[in-house]
């Protein structure tokens, strides 16, 4: 059973992020200005600001979750990074809302408690801050990286079947030096077209897990866009490091203008 997606990213969950920032570091600014100015109008206006700020991180973190489940390669450092970056971002904005519980009324000054939690949690945003760009800048997660000639990116769920091949292509569907990648039955698979032919291999390179199908191709070698370990597609053996490890392969045949790949194991 095949069905299509063209998911790479959710190209929302970056432009909400300035936003919860903006509006907690203002919180804590605000409030801290209000108690040693003795400014009332300051540390309401910081009430407020915790408000938005716990709200657009909430809506901020539902894109970031497709983005961790969908798109952060798995057995990665980058899915290591990107749990604590959601811990991170999840306990800042825990504790901005409960400061602004205890707090009650947005004119009652707040104590030293509730400047402690919510400086606290500005340590604690400024650091998933950090990791998150990481994230996007390093590991390259949401950002569209394609290389020339490689095609509209490609994705796509099978279920497999036991005893017989799969279908994950038609013969014209990739023209050489592009990929697709594949998800069957949880495992993530891509499906590539070189010089010589169609190629299979696992989407994860050997390194620190980094997805290869959102790498660049030629000559049927393929290279991690993390730290340009360099595979070759036919044997999945290293043709240049970091990786010391060689990727799994696997047998794909063209039968009646159909790709059909086999799983074994």
């Amino acid at each position: 059973m095949r069905s299509a997606a063209s998911y790479k990213g959710h190209p929302i969950h970056p432009a909400l992020i300035p936003f919860p920032i903006a509006f907690l570091l203002g919180a804590l600014l605000f409030d801290l200005a209000g108690v040693l100015l003795d400014r009332p109008t300051l540390w309401t206006t910081g009430s407020h600001l915790s408000v938005a700020g716990v709200v657009t991180a909430l809506v901020a973190a539902l894109f970031g979750s497709i983005d961790y489940f969908r798109t952060v390669p798995p057995r990665s450092t980058a899915k290591q990074r990107a749990t604590r970056h959601a811990l991170a971002n999840v306990s800042a904005t825990a504790l901005f809302a409960v400061a602004w519980l205890l707090r009650g009324d947005a004119a009652a000054a707040p104590g030293v408690a509730i400047l402690g939690m919510e400086a606290v949690g500005a340590v604690l945003l400024l650091m998933g801050g950090w990791m998150g760009g990481t994230l996007s800048f390093r590991n390259q997660i949401g950002v569209d990286h394609r290389y020339a000639g490689a095609g509209k990116w490609k994705q796509e769920r099978l279920e497999a079947k036991a005893g017989s091949a799969l279908v994950v292509a038609d013969v014209d569907e990739l023209q050489p030096n592009q990929m697709k990648l594949l998800e069957v039955d949880g495992r993530r698979i891509v499906l590539a077209r070189t010089e010589e032919g169609w190629v299979a291999f696992d989407d994860r390179c050997t390194h620190r897990g980094g997805s290869l199908a959102g790498g660049a191709m030629i000559c049927g070698t393929v290279q991690c866009p993390w730290h340009g370990s360099q595979f070759d597609t036919r044997t999945g053996e290293v043709r240049a490091g970091p990786a010391e490890e060689a990727i799994v392969t696997y047998p794909v045949t063209e039968e009646g203008g159909q790709v059909r790949l086999r799983l074994e194991g």
